[in-house]
C-alpha cells in the first residue's frame, strides 16, 4: 500500500489564479477580514456573501451555525500568506479554507486580478 499523498497546494506559477473560500461566524468579522486582505494586496476582490446556515459534523455531533462566506480572488502564489492571514484572524479551531483553481475567464478580468495582487517587485 502506498503512503497517502501530500495535500495539493494551489498552483504557484505567475499566471495561476485561484478562488479561496472561507466562512466566519459574524458578518462584521468577515467584512473586516475582507478589507485587511484587500489592503495587504492579498486579494483583488472579496465577495462577502449573505448569511447562510451551515450544518456539519464536529466531534461526533451534527452542528448548526449561521456563517458569512467569503470568496477571495487572488493569485496562487499568494496562497501561503493568505492562508496565514486567515488563520491569524479566524475564531474557529478548524476554519474552512478551500481553494478552487480558476481555469478560464474573461482575459481582461483575469489580468485585473493579477495586477491588483502584484507588487512592484513582482
Amino acid at each position: 500500500m502506498s503512503p497517502a499523498a501530500a495535500p495539493e497546494r494551489p498552483a504557484q506559477g505567475p499566471g495561476a489564479l485561484i478562488l479561496v473560500l472561507t466562512t466566519l461566524p459574524e458578518r462584521s468579522a468577515a467584512e473586516a477580514l475582507a478589507r485587511e486582505l484587500l489592503e495587504a494586496r492579498l486579494a483583488a476582490c472579496v465577495h462577502v456573501g449573505a448569511t447562510l446556515r451551515s450544518l456539519y459534523h464536529w466531534r461526533g455531533e451534527i452542528e448548526t451555525a449561521d456563517e458569512t462566506q467569503l470568496v477571495i480572488k487572488t493569485r496562487g502564489a499568494l496562497y501561503a500568506p493568505l492562508e496565514a492571514a486567515i488563520l491569524a484572524r479566524h475564531p474557529y479551531e478548524l476554519p474552512e479554507i478551500v481553494v478552487v483553481p480558476i481555469s478560464h475567464g474573461l482575459p481582461a478580468y483575469l489580468q485585473w486580478i493579477a495586477a491588483e495582487t502584484s507588487s512592484p517587485d513582482d
